[in-house]
């Protein structure tokens, strides 16, 4: 596996406690997270960008996010 990024998936569920564990296990050993979001989650881009931010809030690791397409790309920071 690349130790610089992890993938992940997000679908009809949305964010969830187990997804934000999931994300704070893979910033301990990874320094970019790539989280695809499934069509069952959103296709709306507003609302995309919304999820983006509230990963990047309820993560415990200072990171910046960014949006390609629809995947949300986390990147740790120092």
């Amino acid at each position: 596996m690349n130790l610089f990024a992890a993938k992940f998936q997000i679908g009809k569920q949305g964010v969830t406690d187990g997804v934000i564990n999931s994300l704070n296990n893979a910033m301990k050993s990874h320094r970019q997270v790539r989280v695809s979001v499934l069509k069952s989650a959103t296709r709306n881009r507003e609302e995309l960008k919304k999820i983006a931010e509230n990963l990047k809030n309820k993560i415990k690791y200072k990171t910046s996010c960014r949006v390609i397409g629809y995947t949300i790309i986390l990147i740790k920071t120092k």
